[in-house]
């Protein structure tokens, strides 16, 4: 799978480099930029990285116009795990923080996401439409079913998060054949706010980005999330059926193209 224009190219890494280019870039954003860290993250050589790496896909974007020897070509990054492929690497990445059964027992085909960043200076421009771009066609090539992943509110304060923890609880919960739920130990209910109390404007400012555009392309969150302490984030995990993030995300193109025609 390969796109290009004259400013991206979008790829899967072939070899070592790419790899270390896509922890590069990882590092410069979730440590330099949000404060984790983790047992194997490379501060000297800055790279972030964990034993999972190996076993997943990496879908690049390519800046062209910067010199790959400086490990700084690689402006997005998506980590991707296909259900056929989670044998290698022993469990999906996210089953530390979420029990996974009621994907695993539902015998569709799974596509774990994950370290989902992009350059902080190509951020607000094309640049995360090419990488969905990118994800939906390798979810078409794929016949993935249902897509999921560990998605983060930066920091680890539940209080500050309330409005929009709750309101993701309160509308956009999944259904029970997807519902995940948190586990154990760094648990953290949801709906700390009653949904009588809820107040929309406050709840979506403060939901990232990525989190906002999995919503509109019909995703939902599972029950509970999870504090981690060593990423600085509180994590949810989303759950998509890609049957309607295809259609939606059909639309959003072609009316995406519209516009630029």
């Amino acid at each position: 799978m390969i796109a290009d224009d004259t400013t991206f190219t979008l790829r899967l890494a072939r070899d070592d480099r790419d790899l270390r280019a896509a922890q590069r870039l990882r590092y410069e954003v979730f440590v330099e930029e949000l404060g984790g860290d983790g047992t194997l993250v490379d501060h000297e050589a800055r790279l972030e990285r964990d034993a999972f790496d190996p076993w997943f896909e990496h879908l690049l974007l390519i800046d062209n116009a910067r010199d790959p020897a400086d490990l700084n070509d690689v402006v997005g990054v998506y980590r991707l795990l296909t259900s056929d492929r989670m044998p290698l690497a022993g469990q999906y990445y996210s089953e530390d923080e979420f029990d996974l059964g009621p994907l695993k027992a539902s015998g569709r085909r799974l596509l774990e996401l994950g370290r989902s960043c992009v350059a902080r200076d190509v951020r607000g421009g094309t640049a995360m439409f090419h990488l969905w771009n990118g994800l939906a066609d390798y979810v078409l090539e794929r016949r993935i079913e249902v897509m999921f992943g560990a998605a983060s509110f930066h920091g680890v304060d539940a209080t500050a998060l309330a409005q929009p923890l709750s309101y993701l609880h309160h509308h956009h919960l999944a259904p029970d054949g997807l519902r995940v739920r948190a586990r154990a130990g760094h648990r953290q209910e949801m709906d700390l706010v009653p949904e009588a109390a809820l107040d929309r404007r406050l709840a979506m400012a403060g939901t990232p980005a990525l989190i906002k555009a999995y919503l509109r392309l019909g995703g939902f969150v599972g029950d509970g999330a999870w504090i981690d302490h060593a990423f600085n984030t509180t994590d949810v995990c989303l759950v998509m059926d890609t049957a309607r993030m295809s259609e939606k995300h059909r639309d959003y193109y072609t009316r995406k193209k519209a516009r630029e025609g």
